[in-house]
């Protein structure tokens, strides 16, 4: 039912069936690795004589349908298929509006069925040397040349480590290089961003002091800094450029550590480029061997770009890409510029990046090993689609929609696009405050069924105003996700749902929220912050959090119903922080099922809510509790959960993650409605769905826990 929902009639067939000669008849276009771009691209094999055969490149079959369409407007979809094998990209492949199909005749770019295509941004490493110890070494021409630089290395399909210190865990800062005597004056003051004191001979005058680079924490984010001076004497390290928060505002003895320095090469799977020499020096790890194993350096920050012009009327429209993968994408550092930011916002280039597309669908792809974000729909892109695509090993977070800004003109504006099941993991591997699916002021958005896990900071976050300006993001539906295993302690104030701003029309239903855990305050599941108006959060379920499974930071008439919230560890079940005169939300017809913790932490003295019909339960045998220490009896003389229960709700295995309904249960008796949260993540082939369980992670332990 997707299938046919996307894919033209034929190309079903073409995709159901692996004979060559079938898909021969159905295609268009070929794509081969020993393709040449001066033939016609009918064929998929070459000739014996070799004087036609398939194309090389993408390229080569974008400009083939070019030269179709100047014979006249397409009469039938166009089918490109392009056979196994990698493809090297040097520079993004680029689609404009002259490429643009149309519905009766869409184009579409496919993997040959049963067959991997990997266009890759990636520099092969060869004559890799046996060095000193178990160092093995290879010489990059280009760096040597003083061409170019990287910052990044795969071996084996794995991402490396730039050489850090240390190893694992952070430095500690001894304080910040400015005393912060002024906490405010310190937010204008660009001395305050750039420099820390460090700590005994943490740091030291290492020779390539040139190329290292500084990773402080913050709070929701992490600055990255290139040296601009070190001395010794004080201990102070001076930057190149500011971080986004004054040095030691969230703590004084701030975590940093330093990578990308030859003394820091001293663990499996690290790695350092010497920048004078061009000697890439790597650390192998546990059964590599550097005479077989691939290894590459990666390419450009972009390797496939829809480029569309909404406001000349010159959108991309109409173009599929189905089953290929898209790898080995760069970063930069640049000296002069902040490396900060709250979802790493600022960052202007994805793997696979839509402009002014309309009616445009990455279907089946694989995006992974990237140095940014893996794909972005932006600047007035409308009516696209991300469905059942596998994003992994991202240097920030998965899929960004939308923009920081909203343009006036309605043709600008980002809106109505989907991320439809797909598998979105590990992230923040260089930007350490990625997202998962990031929705910034865009509206008629759908993110539905989808895997997203192993992020350092929050899975989706939906909108980008502080406060209650006039609404830039509203009618965002995040529905039947499954979001897990985010923040792993190292970044703080995250949730597995986040919103800002006023959203009328934004639902969070049937999500799985699970282990999410802060470094210092926060970790939460549903996390409505900064202004968040009008949203309806319901039939979620959310359990093993460090800080609370819902928490309202600010907000207005927002609605939490018929949700199941449990094992929060600290400071509450349901978190209530800023207390103001409207009403903040209405709690009602929620199971809250807990062992530790309060059931209601935070602000609850002033009024400005309502909590009714919710069914409460301590199982570790304490009474439930209301703020200031109140039975039930004395909340309700307040007007508070007047048809509320305290009662066992007969859940099936809470402790091991098991929501379902006893037969007995006395949820029934406050309203509350059971729902099938079994539906939540990926759905489709078994194969698919099947994938997540592949993925091997430690235990993530909350506070209290052994």
């Amino acid at each position: 039912m997707l299938t046919a929902r996307v894919l033209p009639a034929f190309a079903i067939a073409l995709l159901l069936s692996p004979q060559a000669t079938r898909a021969e008849r159905a295609a268009d276009f070929y794509v081969a690795p020993g393709g040449n771009d001066s033939w016609s691209g009918r064929l998929a094999v070459p000739k014996a004589d070799r004087s036609d055969g398939p194309l090389a490149t993408l390229e080569g079959a974008r400009n083939a349908v070019r030269r179709l369409k100047e014979r006249g407007p397409l009469q039938k979809p166009v089918l490109v298929l392009v056979r196994g094998g990698t493809y090297r990209i040097a520079q993004p492949v680029l689609f404009e509006a002259q490429d643009s199909g149309t519905q009766a005749a869409p184009i579409t770019y496919a993997a040959w069925p049963g067959e991997r295509p990997v266009f890759s941004g990636g520099l092969p490493v060869t004559g890799w040397k046996k060095g000193e110890g178990a160092l093995w070494t290879a010489v990059v021409p280009e760096v040597r040349d003083g061409r170019a630089y990287f910052r990044q290395l795969f071996v084996a399909g794995r991402r490396c480590v730039p050489a850090r210190l240390p190893n694992e865990e952070t430095f500690r800062a001894a304080g910040p290089g400015v005393p912060l005597k002024d906490r405010n004056a310190a937010r204008k003051d660009p001395a305050s961003k750039t420099s820390l004191h460090y700590q005994d001979d943490d740091l030291k005058p290492w020779a390539n002091l040139n190329e290292a680079v500084v990773v402080v924490y913050h709070s929701w984010t992490t600055s990255r800094h290139r040296i601009k001076s070190l001395d010794a004497k004080d201990r102070l390290v001076e930057f190149t450029a500011p971080s986004g928060w004054p040095m030691g505002w969230w703590e004084k003895n701030q975590r940093y550590y330093v990578e990308n320095i030859r003394e820091g090469l001293d663990a499996p799977g690290e790695f350092y480029l010497d920048p004078k020499s061009g000697v890439l020096t790597y650390h192998p790890r546990p059964g590599e061997d550097m005479t077989k194993a691939e290894a590459f350096l990666p390419g450009p920050e972009e390797l496939l770009r829809l480029d569309g012009d909404p406001a000349a009327s010159k959108t991309v429209g109409h173009l599929r890409f189905e089953g290929l993968s898209f790898e080995h994408t760069a970063w930069t550092m640049p000296k002069a510029e902040m490396v900060d930011g709250q979802a790493n916002a600022s960052l202007k280039t994805a793997a696979v990046h839509f402009l002014g597309t309309r009616n445009c669908a990455l279907e089946r792809c694989e995006i992974a090993h990237t140095g940014g974000y893996g794909l972005w729909f932006e600047r007035g892109s409308k009516d696209n689609r991300a469905v059942q695509c596998h994003l992994h090993d991202l240097g920030a977070g998965g899929v960004r929609l939308g923009e920081t800004t909203l343009p006036s003109q309605p043709e600008l504006q980002t809106e109505r696009n989907e991320v439809f099941n797909c598998f979105i993991h590990d992230g923040g591997k260089v930007y350490h405050a990625g997202i998962g699916v990031w929705i910034g002021r865009s509206s008629h958005n759908k993110v539905l069924h989808n895997e997203i896990c192993d992020f350092l900071y929050t899975g989706v976050s939906v909108g980008w105003s502080w406060g209650y300006a006039p609404s830039t993001a509203h009618h965002n539906l995040i529905e039947y996700n499954h979001i897990h295993h985010l923040g792993w302690g190292q970044l703080s104030d995250l949730g597995g749902i986040y919103s800002l701003g006023l959203a009328p029309g934004t639902r969070e239903a049937y999500n799985l929220i699970h282990d999410v855990l802060a470094y210092s305050y926060g970790g939460w599941g549903l996390y409505t912050d900064e202004g968040s108006t009008d949203m309806v959060l319901e039939n979620n379920v959310v359990y093993r959090v460090k800080d609370g499974c819902f928490h309202q930071h600010y907000g207005r008439e927002n609605t939490v119903r018929n949700n199941i919230l449990a094992f929060s560890a600290t400071k509450g079940q349901v978190i209530r922080s800023r207390q103001e005169e409207h009403r903040s939300f209405t709690f009602e017809h929620n199971l809250v099922y807990y062992t530790e913790a309060d059931l209601l932490g935070g602000n609850w003295s002033k009024g400005g809510f309502f909590l009714d019909h919710n069914l409460y339960w301590n199982a570790a045998g304490k009474p439930v509790t209301f703020p200031g220490g109140l039975s039930l009896e004395k909340w309700q003389a307040k007007g508070q959960d007047v048809h509320s229960l305290i009662a066992d709700p007969k859940l099936v295995d809470p402790a091991k993650g098991d929501f379902r309904l006893r037969p007995d249960s006395p949820a029934a008796q406050i309203g509350f409605k059971p729902f099938d949260i079994s539906t939540a993540g990926l759905t489709g082939p078994a194969d698919w769905v099947a994938l997540p369980k592949q993925v091997q992670r430690p235990k993530m332990l909350l506070p209290g826990e052994k």
